[in-house]
């Protein structure tokens, strides 16, 4: 089973990726691409001003602490001229805190400058990236509409794109039709000219020109048999006449008479 799941994933991916593959457009992906790449320089753009903003704070307090420091030194020298040694210590430990909370500051400010450098230069770099990749996307774009052009007028030329295939099929499938027609047209004007329409709407016996012709000759050939037979009954002496009135035809009527030949007695 484990088998048979590994090649069942398989060819379910095989045809996941042919399908996107086919419907992938170069030019759309290309489009994607860049907007991502936009999308991250934003991004960049927007980090950048963050840090600086955040080192611009870090700036602001320092300034204070700056101020609060000198702040500081004048108010422990006045309280020390007035005889306040312990007013005056609170006012320089207060300073000194004040310079230690300034120096973290600074190396705080000094980092994040440091960070916004980078940034900057990876902006910059990003944004050269984008440039060429824009151009380069535009120059591809223009290739592959240019390919897909030459692409179908070569199908379209030579029959061999779907579209063309497709009319090629209706265009032999309408020449198939006609020469049908056109054969059966002659088939029946042939058939018109040799008289086989002759009977289709007459109201006679129902028998076609063949059936006549079979009729007819049936006919003749009895009549000719029947002539040969009669023929044949009269070649055959005196008898005939008696086999002839024996045969009791009511319509031929009384046989004639025989004649007697006379002898030579007679003749003396």
């Amino acid at each position: 089973m484990p088998g048979l799941t590994g090649r069942f994933s398989t060819v379910v991916k095989a045809k996941i990726n042919k399908l996107l593959d086919k419907a992938e457009d170069p030019g759309e992906t290309l489009e994607y691409s860049y907007q991502k790449q936009i999308e991250l320089l934003q991004n960049v753009k927007k980090g950048l001003a963050d840090v600086v903003t955040a080192k611009k704070r870090l700036q602001l307090q320092s300034q204070k602490l700056e101020q609060q420091v000198v702040k500081l030194d004048t108010q422990a020298r006045q309280a020390l001229a007035a005889g306040q040694e312990d007013l005056a210590r609170a006012a320089l430990e207060r300073k000194t805190f004040a310079q230690n909370e300034l120096q973290s500051l600074d190396s705080q400010v000094a980092g994040l400058e440091q960070q916004q450098q980078q940034m900057v230069d990876s902006e910059a770099k990003l944004r050269t990236k984008i440039d060429q990749f824009r151009t380069k996307k535009e120059v591809i774009k223009a290739q592959y509409s240019a390919a897909e052009a030459q692409v179908r007028i070569s199908e379209a030329a030579t029959g061999v794109g779907e579209e063309m295939a497709d009319v090629g099929l209706a265009m032999q499938r309408a020449v198939d039709k006609t020469e049908n027609m056109r054969a059966r047209a002659s088939a029946v004007e042939e058939l018109e000219r040799a008289g086989s329409f002759d009977d289709i709407t007459a109201l006679g016996d129902g028998q076609d020109d063949i059936d006549r012709q079979l009729s007819q000759l049936t006919s003749a050939t009895e009549v000719d048999s029947e002539l040969a037979k009669m023929k044949a009954e009269l070649g055959q002496g005196s008898g005939a006449p008696a086999e002839l009135g024996a045969g009791g035809d009511a319509a031929a009527g009384p046989a004639p008479a025989a004649t007697e030949t006379p002898t030579k007695e007679d003749s003396a």
